[in-house]
């Protein structure tokens, strides 16, 4: 039996409310499981607490496989908390439906001018915005955004679909609603702003006035581990609950979401699951992406190559977990706390968060997407200690990891596929060098990647030639090992 409105087995908690009293109040695009077991879980709660305004209408802006999952379910899921050998399982009720862009965008752009509907979501990674690294303005080349502009009553890319929607409310004398990016970006409202009028002022500069007279664009902090669900998970989960689950997501007991407190009309009561509201998110942001995202990555590039499947497998190796240590002591150089956030504490609850073995967050699915992830991550910390004229050791491997990891052959010569909207860049660039100074130097005139300026610093372009040279000669272990065995004899 699938889980769904008509069967739900005792053991699960369930929505305790009325689901059909529930009424469409967000739209989210970019469906995945991050949002299930984050926004979808704070919206939860408001509609627990009685508020039945807030119900969400999820959209894919790619692949069906979501919407066939949810849709059979009335789009009814389980969220799985795992600590250690703990686990708590919950049915969350917020999502209606799943609607799938490709298949039907008009579909999706009524749901999103519906007068009820206040706020739209997303989570469509970095490479959804369509955004030069460069210049931070919408790719007006890119072929996507192209044929959006050609054809704007059957969109496909956020920014056309968004636009599409804010126009027809526009024509029916409705407000536009509050666009929320919850995407792991610096300025992350900011960046989809830019996005969204860059579009607006290329297909009608009247919108675009609209727009931003009367929108809303408020950045946002969120974090929380999600893995991804295996084959396994499901059928545990249904051999435990006696139903199968096929939107089942799994995640830890943290979750934070820090959000400027800027909308354009009414929002869901995301306080009551513990959001917090500020004026300023940037400095929570920056703490995130350097600190947790930073690390990640860095375990994720240098974990993977050493052979670790998982980020706690790698932090059981002691070299590894001093290595993130002294990287982080290298990134929370250049963080300033904001009034809440006590660093020290931060750092302690990553890593026991990093240690949850039951989360089991696969190495290979945080490499995925690295040439969009690496410069808010990593690269902008060394341009700030650069700066300063501060070494960056832990950051020169980390960023070196990355390069190897473009190679697409492990340390044993199995090959594995890179999975990046610039893998054929990086694989070519890789292979042009010898040595890894050759390698690093042809990667780093990648602009897309390490923008104008680091290529034009013989110190990074060094010091990353000089690390990936290490990681070709003795692999990722030993080079940590040795790295390590240096800063203790400093």
């Amino acid at each position: 039996m699938r889980i769904s409105d008509t069967y739900l087995p005792k053991g699960l908690k369930s929505p305790a409310y009325d689901r059909r009293l529930v009424r469409t109040g967000q739209v989210h695009l970019g469906v995945g499981a991050f949002h299930r077991a984050h926004q979808a879980i704070y919206t939860e709660a408001c509609l627990a607490a009685g508020d039945l305004r807030w119900g969400i209408v999820g959209a894919s802006l790619r692949s069906p496989q979501v919407a066939e999952q949810l849709n059979s379910q009335n789009g009814l899921y389980s969220c799985l908390v795992r600590d250690g050998a703990e686990s708590q399982a919950s049915v969350i009720g917020a999502i209606q439906k799943i609607l799938v862009a490709p298949q039907n965008p008009a579909a999706l752009i009524e749901a999103m001018a519906d007068k009820n509907v206040h706020v739209v979501t997303l989570t469509i990674t970095e490479k959804g915005y369509h955004l030069d690294p460069a210049t931070g303005a919408l790719q007006m080349q890119d072929p996507a955004i192209v044929a959006d502009l050609a054809r704007p009553n059957a969109p496909t890319t956020a920014p056309g679909l968004l636009i599409a929607a804010l126009a027809a409310r526009r024509a029916r004398g409705l407000t536009p609603f509050t666009a929320l990016s919850c995407d792991n970006l610096p300025d992350n409202g900011g960046r989809l702003k830019q996005a969204v009028l860059d579009f607006a002022r290329a297909q009608d500069p009247a919108l675009a006035d609209w727009i931003e007279r009367h929108g809303a664009f408020p950045a946002s902090m969120v974090d929380r581990i999600v893995p991804a669900t295996t084959p396994d998970d499901l059928t545990q989960f249904e051999a435990k609950f006696g139903v199968q689950d096929l939107g089942l997501v799994k995640t830890e007991p943290f979750s934070q979401w820090v959000i400027e407190d800027h909308f354009a009309g009414e929002r869901p009561q995301w306080e009551l699951a513990g959001a917090q509201l500020t004026q300023d998110v940037a400095p929570w942001e920056m703490a995130k992406l350097r600190l947790l995202n930073g690390g990640h990555s860095a375990l994720a590039y240098l974990g993977g190559l050493a052979g670790y499947q998982t980020i706690d497998q790698v932090l059981a190796n002691p070299a590894f977990e001093r290595f993130v240590d002294l990287l982080q002591d290298e990134a929370q150089s250049t963080l300033t706390a904001p009034p809440g956030l006590n660093l020290a504490s931060y750092r302690t609850d990553l890593k026991r968060r990093f240690k949850n073995a039951a989360l089991m967050h696969k190495t290979y699915q945080i490499a995925m997407d690295g040439s969009q992830k690496l410069p808010q991550r990593l690269l902008a910390t060394i341009e700030k200690r650069m700066s300063r004229g501060q070494d960056f050791a832990c950051l020169a491997l980390a960023v070196a990891g990355w390069m190897r990891w473009q190679g697409a052959v492990d340390e044993k010569g199995q090959p594995y596929e890179v999975q990046d909207p610039l893998a054929a860049e990086t694989r070519a660039h890789y292979y042009k060098g010898q040595t890894g100074f050759e390698k690093a130097t042809s990667l780093c005139s990648l602009e897309a990647v390490f923008g104008p300026r680091l290529p034009k610093e013989p110190r990074f372009v060094d010091a990353v030639g000089a690390a990936l040279d290490a990681l070709l000669q003795q692999g990722a272990r030993a080079s940590v090992e040795a790295l390590v065995q240096k800063e203790a004899a400093l």
